[in-house]
């Protein structure tokens, strides 16, 4: 299946606006990918569209209309409201804290109306996967994936595959799919790290594979992961979509997990998932070292747009990277500054994942199709 005219979504509410000087979200994200894709020629007008703000009615077929109405409250009035968890150490009052997260959500909506009838979209704004029905939870505010799912569905699919490769576990979307037999939810995530949730024996009520795995989490352990786990399980349901949640927060130099990937395994999932269904939507997710979280979002549109990492940036690349700040004490390697890609972090492979690997597989084969196959155009 042809990786043609792939469609990056963006907007300008991203640019100078931030969770507060303090917070993991105060560093630039999706101006960064957008920034080096465009410096490099990878991003023509044409493959660009800005995402619209989503209406509150949008909104609600996940959130609670009073929980709406709390976050605009608080983004005008700039008021705590801690019982939607709004004012916490986590989820801050900031001046864009409805307008950002609901563009995010908008991008979502618009990128399942774009591949209605096949192809592929990337929203580096959206993956935040942790917003619940009626409260905001773990930096996320409006949950991207749960509403851009459900369009989906509203526009006939039937069957959507949700794969999620981000350090932390998908709760909201969790609670959202619940038992569903039209969305399988495959999440990768750091074992006894927060929210708490995924734990292997939990298959939220058939819905979801949850692979929490260990500290130290390497590349080699990520490939047996994605082909002897993700790939048949994906394969199995047969999606008319799948979602990728492509967090960037399991790479090594990320602070808010203990996951040793590179960014090569972003860019392996993308490419093993893509010939598996005639509709994907890439998102962002977590991500929190400024020059990581840029560059493994750079090599995704990169891949997903077929265009050739270099070896070495370009001077104006680099330069966009230098000029990158984080109020972290930490400075990025020379290689973080001077290339995209990331050495390959092989390793060993536990006995953790192995045992990981080993009870899921039974699982895996007693998937099945289980429903009959359907016309996979729409509209």
């Amino acid at each position: 299946m042809p990786m043609s005219d792939p469609v990056f979504i963006g907007a300008r509410i991203y640019r100078g606006s931030s969770y507060g000087a303090h917070h993991p979200l105060s560093i630039p994200r999706v101006p960064t990918v957008t920034d080096l894709c465009r410096t490099l020629g990878w991003l023509p007008t044409d493959r660009y569209r800005t995402s619209p703000c989503a209406k509150p009615g949008a909104l609600y077929g996940f959130h609670s209309k009073d929980y709406i109405t709390a976050l605009q409250r608080s983004e005008v009035t700039q008021n705590t409201d801690l019982a939607y968890g709004l004012g916490t150490l986590s989820n801050p009052v900031f001046p864009e804290m409805y307008r950002r997260p609901a563009t995010a959500a908008g991008g979502g909506l618009l990128a399942a109306e774009l591949v209605r009838t096949g192809g592929v979209a990337y929203n580096p704004g959206g993956g935040t996967h942790h917003g619940l029905p009626d409260r905001a939870n773990g930096f996320c505010y409006i949950n991207e994936p749960v509403l851009t799912i459900q369009r989906l569905l509203q526009m006939g699919l039937t069957r959507i595959a949700y794969v999620d490769i981000d350090a932390h576990h998908c709760d909201g979307v969790a609670v959202a799919f619940h038992g569903s037999r039209q969305v399988r939810m495959i999440s990768v995530h750091e074992d006894k790290r927060w929210p708490f949730t995924g734990a292997l024996e939990d298959n939220a009520g058939g819905a979801a594979l949850n692979i929490p795995v260990p500290r130290g989490f390497n590349d080699t352990e990520f490939d047996l992961i994605l082909n002897d786990l993700i790939l048949p399980a994906v394969d199995a349901h047969a999606p008319d979509a799948i979602y990728l949640q492509c967090g960037a927060d399991a790479v090594t130099e990320d602070p808010l997990s203990r996951l040793t990937l590179s960014n090569r395994c972003h860019i392996r999932a993308v490419w093993a998932l893509r010939p598996l269904a005639s509709r994907l939507i890439v998102s962002g997710g977590g991500g929190y070292n400024p020059w990581s979280v840029g560059r493994a979002w750079a090599c995704v549109w990169a891949t997903l747009a077929g265009q050739e990492i270099p070896d070495r940036l370009p001077h104006d690349a680099e330069q966009i990277l230098r000029g990158l700040r984080w109020t972290r004490r930490a400075h990025p390697t020379e290689q973080m500054l001077t290339t995209l890609l990331d050495p390959a972090r092989p390793g060993p492979i536990s006995d953790h994942v192995r045992s990981v690997v080993d009870a899921l597989q039974p699982r895996i084969r007693g998937l099945g199709q289980g429903q009959a196959q359907h016309d996979p155009t729409v509209g």
